[in-house]
């Protein structure tokens, strides 16, 4: 209201302070974080990492958004470079990465050019989230946003989400505004250092109280938009409102489950930490330029999705993976696909039927066919890691020489900090 007076002093005996109905949708559905980010898929110790970008041509999908990355000398478009790097940087299974654009960028250049932009990015595991109505629900979930000058980094903050900053235009600012104060407030991108120790420090380092003056700034009727906004409508008609009806806001859907896809090839870095129960260290870089670095990494192995773009790939794959339903006639059953994988693809040690989030069927080279799943937690829940990851593990043990017996009371398949109990059962004839 003050920046009214000063900007256009005429305007202000019409305006009105009525809150925010975005932001008290997002504060309604904060209880329901965990939900969404199972929604996501995003496992247990996986950190998730929402990249946003505004419609400017200075904003981090702008074709001037490198000159303003902090330290970048560049005028090269940031988003396309930056997703690559995230995803040849950050662990598949220790971070989870989805994209938030405005809706300009999709409507102004077309949904089949964004994707096309990004299409690289997308098959090594990137979501692209709806712009309308999945974006709120994943910026809840968010462990970082990283972002620029645009209301989604915004809402981040003052919802107390650690924020990055990759792109940021102070000339084009008003100085006086709540997104400049974030752009005072919030860490900058540094191009050129590493991109998980910067995702990490923000996250480790965050506190929220640094943005509580930016959630002030929000808006000064935190919940209560849903009542100021109705009060003015029916006062402007001229009638009362409705009595024994409060006013509400739509609550925030559960989105969908849509986990990562990656059918770019991954490479799989493995330690065994024990022999009983079989304890393994899986670390899987998706679509990485260069071989990963791990001194403590005892073996190294490449997964390939069936349907990746590179079909060349294949025949030197380790493993060959299918995500499907057991039921899906057009390539099941899984004891069926994996007999034919191999027989076709005779380089291959090890064929991986994905058939739900928490399971995987695998045969070997030598024919054994087996079930891989996750244990449940006391309430009954399974560990959403992704099952190509267990597969990954049992390669590594049948590969120094151990055998299928010896994991008869299970494995135990590390991620970064987290530990998943696996259940190995044996089968004798097409599962299902």
């Amino acid at each position: 209201m003050e920046r009214l007076r000063d900007a256009c002093p005429e305007a202000a005996p019409t305006a009105v302070l009525a809150g925010d109905p975005c932001y008290d949708r997002v504060l309604d559905a904060l209880p329901h974080r965990e939900r969404f980010r199972r929604a996501l898929g995003v496992a247990s110790g996986q950190r998730l990492i929402v990249v946003s970008s505004t419609w400017s041509p200075r904003a981090l999908f702008g074709d001037e958004g490198g000159s303003h990355a902090a330290d970048s000398g560049g005028g090269e478009d940031v988003l396309p470079w930056l997703l690559s790097r995230l995803a040849a940087e950050l662990p598949a299974d220790e971070y989870r990465t989805v994209a938030v654009l405005h809706p300009n960028i999709w409507y102004g250049h077309g949904p089949g050019q964004v994707r096309a932009w990004l299409d690289r990015a997308r098959r090594a595991g990137l979501t692209l989230i709806d712009p309308l109505e999945g974006w709120r629900q994943a910026l809840i979930a968010a462990d970082c946003v990283l972002g620029d000058h645009g209301s989604v980094t915004f809402y981040a903050a003052s919802a107390g989400v650690p924020v990055l900053l990759g792109a940021f235009p102070d000339g084009d600012l008003d100085p006086g505004s709540p997104v400049a104060a974030l752009g005072r407030t919030a860490p900058r991108l540094r191009p050129h250092g590493s991109l998980r120790a910067q995702l990490d420090h923000v996250i480790d380092r965050h506190d929220p109280r640094r943005y509580a003056e930016l959630a002030a700034q929000t808006t000064s009727s935190p919940g209560r938009s849903a009542a100021l906004l109705r009060r003015l409508f029916y006062d402007l008609v001229g009638i009362p409102e409705p009595e024994g009806h409060p006013a509400l806001l739509d609550r925030l859907p559960l989105p969908p489950y849509e986990p990562a896809e990656r059918t770019a090839p991954v490479r799989v870095l493995t330690r065994l930490l024990g022999a009983d129960p079989p304890e393994i260290a899986v670390t899987r870089y998706t679509d990485a330029a260069h071989e990963p670095e791990d001194p403590d990494a005892d073996g190294a192995h490449t997964v390939v999705h069936e349907d990746t773009r590179d079909s060349g790939r294949l025949s030197v794959a380790d493993v060959i993976v299918r995500y499907a339903a057991e039921d899906d006639p057009r390539v099941g059953p899984p004891a069926a696909w994996a007999a034919d994988v191999l027989a076709r693809h005779p380089y291959c040690g090890l064929a991986v039927y994905v058939s739900g989030p928490d399971r995987c069927t695998a045969r070997t080279r030598d024919g054994d066919l087996v079930r891989l799943t996750a244990a449940r937690d006391g309430d009954g829940r399974a560990d959403l890691c992704d099952p190509a990851a267990y597969a990954s593990a049992l390669f590594a043990w049948l590969g120094r020489g151990k055998t299928l017996d010896e994991t008869a009371s299970g494995m135990v398949v590390v991620t970064g900090t987290a530990r998943h109990r696996i259940a190995v059962e044996p089968l004798t004839s097409a599962p299902g």
